[in-house]
Order: C-alpha cells, then structure tokens, then sequence
C-alpha cells in the first residue's frame, strides 16, 4: 500500500484508502467477514448504538398499548429522548474535540476550525448552524419516522420478529441493517446531488466543508425526510423493536461520528474508539465522489470513488467539470 503522505490535509489514514471486499470478484468471503467484525468485536460507533438500542428498549419504551393511540405524551417522550441521544452523542463529541480540545489537532483530518463570523451560515456561526438545523429538522424528521413506525407495529400493520422465537434472524437482520443502510444512502445520495434537489435541500448540509460532530444530521427537511426513509424497510421485513432503535441510531447518531473531523479519540497516548470517516470527509471536500460508503463501495463500481490520492482529486476535479459544463 502507498503511504504517501498528501499535503492537503492536517492527518489521514494510510493512502490509497480501502473500501469493503463484499463485491469482490471472484468473491472473497473471508475478507469481507474480516472487514465487518472491526464493527461488532471492538468498541465503535456501531456497537456503541447497539448498547443504546438494547437500553432504550429495555428501559425507556413505551407500552404496546399507549402506542396504539397517537398520543402527545408517548410522542413528545420519543422527541425527548432522541433530543437527548443526539446532545450526548454530538455534543459530547464536540466538547472533546473542539470546546476543550482535548486532543488539539491530533488524529483531525482538516487543520481548520469551525467557521465563526461567516455568512454561509445560520447565525453566522458553523456549530450554532448545525445544532439548529440538527435539532430542528434532522431530530423531528427521526421522530415522525420512529412514531409512524411503532405505531404502525403496536396495530399490526408492521411485521415483528421476537428473538426467543427466531434468534439467527434476529443476529442476522442485525448485520444486514448497517449494509442496507449502506446501500439506500448512495441512492438517496445520488438523487440529493441531482441539480434540483441539490439547490431545493442538499446544499445546506454541503455548507460544512471543514465538518464537525453537529454537521451530521444538519439537513433540510427535504433531505432529511428522505435520509431517514431508510427504516420504512421494517414496515416489510420482520423486525423486532430493537432492531428498529438500532438502524434510528445508525441513522440519527452514527454521522455525529463520521462527521466529527478525527479519525479517533485519542486519550492516554493511544486511540481508544475511531470516530470520524475519511471516506465520507473527502465527500464533504470534493463534493462529487463517495457518494455512499467504504461498506458497500458503489463508487468503486459507478466511477465516483475517491481514495485519498492526488491522482483521484485530479480525476474527482475533471469528472465534475464535466458534469456542469
């Protein structure tokens, strides 16, 4: 592997950077069960969203029977609750990061600090930006999905799965929800970055270049309506209601991570948990490449992949080029 070092950034991971063997050829089915087991056999943003899923149902659910009814009170529980998750999640990712520094610019990819002063932004101010547009239309459009959902279940018009019953389905629909929500993220992506909706929703959350912990779910409502439809998947496939909280938090939480900027928290002089997603960084700097990500590389596929190297800027540069004339 080339290990080059490439100016343009304050730190990166190993150059060319890797995507998953899962579409391989002829198939690598070793590799790619190596690739996935960094996310479940080791502490991650992954694992850590599972805990959640597992307390919140165990701890914090409203009964069947009150969610048969749409009701203020189980509803605004369920707003309260992601309002929580997200301010832990982001907010205690940025207060390390950025309020106190704890690392300074060890492990971030882009040297920059978050704009202040800036026009481009609500407020004028990078965070305050994304922290409203987070709050605003990234957790309302999480809570109106996650409501539809369990509502629709508590009445029978969604399918569950119990894991007493079904326990290899409910170990495998759990490894397959991460590669689902893979997959319709390129989609819903792509059609984001088509010329009118680009200019309707999606550049909101493209005013984040330099990204940080809160820019993950800042989005239009447009967008983030969209973003979130990932999980109408369960109105169709057997689910049980943790696997439904998990894909939530993947989808509501897991960008706090992969937006923070840094590749890990360091603490102690060595990374205790990775955090932040070169893949999807390098999104955020050239726009029109890694569209989805490493999990299920179908940038790799369509043309659009952008491994971290000089050779692929210029390549990212001349495509878009292209693009808008």
């Amino acid at each position: 592997m080339d290990t080059r070092r490439n100016a343009q950034w304050n730190h990166h991971p190993d150059l060319p950077i890797p995507v998953s063997p899962i579409m391989s050829w002829p198939p690598r089915p070793l590799a790619w069960l190596t690739w996935i087991s960094r996310y479940w056999l080791a502490v991650s943003s992954v694992t850590i969203e599972l805990a959640a899923a597992f307390a919140v149902y165990r701890w914090f659910q409203p009964d069947w029977e009150t969610m048969r009814h749409l009701g203020p009170g189980w509803i605004f529980a369920i707003w309260a609750r992601n309002m929580v998750l997200l301010t832990l999640v982001a907010g205690g990712l940025h207060l390390w990061f950025i309020t106190l520094a704890a690392q300074g610019k060890e492990l971030k990819f882009d040297a920059r600090d978050q704009a202040r002063s800036n026009g481009t932004f609500t407020f004028k101010n990078q965070v305050w930006d994304n922290m409203f547009w987070s709050y605003a239309s990234g957790v309302t459009a999480w809570t109106l999905w996650e409501v539809l959902y369990f509502w629709a279940a508590a009445n029978g018009y969604a399918p569950q799965v119990g894991l007493a019953e079904h326990p290899i389905w409910f170990v495998l629909w759990m490894v397959i929800i991460p590669l689902w929500s893979s997959l319709h993220f390129y989609w819903i992506h792509r059609l984001l970055h088509w010329p009118p909706m680009y200019r309707l929703a999606h550049n909101l959350h493209h005013r984040n270049i330099n990204i940080g912990p809160w820019a993950g779910i800042s989005m239009h409502p447009v967008e983030t309506a969209l973003y979130f439809s990932s999980v109408a998947i369960h109105f169709v496939v057997p689910s049980h209601p943790v696997h439904v909280l998990f894909h939530f938090y993947l989808e509501g939480l897991n960008p706090a991570f992969s937006h923070s900027g840094f590749e890990g928290v360091h603490a102690g002089d060595r990374k205790r948990l990775s955090a932040g997603d070169f893949f999807h960084q390098l999104h955020h700097r050239y726009f029109e490449c890694n569209y989805g990500t490493a999990e299920i590389p179908w940038d790799k596929l369509f043309g659009s992949f952008h491994d971290g190297s000089e050779e692929a800027t210029a390549a990212t540069r001349a495509r878009k080029k292209r693009m808008y004339g």
